[in-house]
């Protein structure tokens, strides 16, 4: 996949190009349903499945007080659409002259002139160009004028509601990962540096690896069953894993969030400068303990708890693979 970061990288053969336009943060099962669409139209007719989004959220620059807190970094955005078929995206900052253009003008001199779009295809709310004036209808208008197909794909539904960002996130703030994995068709994950701790874990419980993440949306305080890889090494290595988000009010009440995990098989080799943590299935929420002996015995039965979820995990893969 190709990425670009700015108009000044964009290629001249950028184009034709069949695309869609958002935020798709999450990257979740309605955005996929797009993503798809995309690269069917592509293959048809031999155009390269692209996707325009954005960094920062429009709405930081907009109207800052109603920003979302989001799920992934753009980065990661581009590597959950690879999954997909498409191949290459443009992160374009998003400023204040971007954010006056009129429908027709960003149409004409960016999606047109710049991205040599052949097919659009968006979601059924999308709106764009200055204060949002532009509709799907006023794109498929422009679309007649400037020669190209427009498309709008239906939002996704599961158990009566529509799949959204926003409701995602919900799930994510009150701790159903689990639920917020199926909307997203992949496990919400946090991702960073590997940093010092305060020592408590390898001294008076288990030992964990901390994480410090950039992420904005963080899971509910409590014990998550997790899947933890290390990233940026030669040779990718992954582990089944118990993590806690909390304050660690067990060693008196702290004002900072600590995300920390301990890895159930063994950690051979060097400790990883950086992980990505996915999170399956929460435990419990966090508990405050008389002292540090009962927090480890909690701690080992939360692991015990987590090895069984992983044996029932393989058990059902199992049955899945059988003829």
């Amino acid at each position: 996949m190709n990425v670009y970061h700015s108009l000044a990288e964009v290629p001249a053969d950028f184009g034709p190009s069949a695309l869609t336009i958002g935020n798709f943060d999450g990257v979740h099962t309605g955005h996929r349903q797009i993503l798809r669409r995309v690269r069917e139209v592509a293959e048809r007719n031999g155009w390269k499945p692209s996707v325009l989004t954005f960094d920062p959220h429009p709405t930081r620059v907009v109207a800052p007080e109603r920003a979302p807190r989001l799920m992934t970094l753009p980065v990661r955005r581009a590597e959950l659409m690879a999954e997909e078929g498409i191949s290459q995206v443009l992160i374009l900052p998003f400023d204040e002259e971007l954010a006056h253009l009129s429908p027709e003008d960003f149409v004409r001199r960016l999606l047109v002139e710049r991205l040599g779009v052949k097919a659009v295809l968006v979601g059924d709310n999308f709106c764009f160009g200055y204060r949002q004036s532009g509709n799907t209808d006023v794109l498929a208008e422009l679309g007649r004028h400037f020669g190209f197909e427009t498309e709008v794909v239906h939002a996704v539904r599961y158990r009566g509601r529509m799949v959204s960002s926003s409701g995602i996130r919900r799930l994510i703030e009150a701790g159903s990962v689990a639920v917020a994995a199926r909307l997203l068709q992949h496990p919400y994950a946090l991702q960073g540096e590997v940093v010092s701790g305060r020592g408590v874990g390898s001294t008076q419980t288990v030992p964990t690896l901390n994480l410090a993440t950039a992420s904005e949306e963080i899971p509910a305080a409590g014990v998550y069953v997790t899947r933890t890889t290390a990233l940026g090494a030669a040779h990718s290595r992954a582990w089944n894993s118990v993590t806690n988000i909390g304050y660690r009010p067990t060693f008196g009440s702290s004002d900072q969030l600590s995300i920390e995990t301990f890895l159930l098989e063994g950690l051979e080799g060097a400790t990883p400068s950086h992980i990505r943590v996915e999170f399956l299935w929460r435990v419990r929420g966090e508990r405050q303990f008389a002292d540090a002996a009962q927090l480890k015995t909690q701690i080992l039965k939360d692991v015990r708890t987590a090895q069984a979820y992983f044996r029932r995990a393989t058990a059902w893969t199992h049955l899945a693979v059988k003829p």
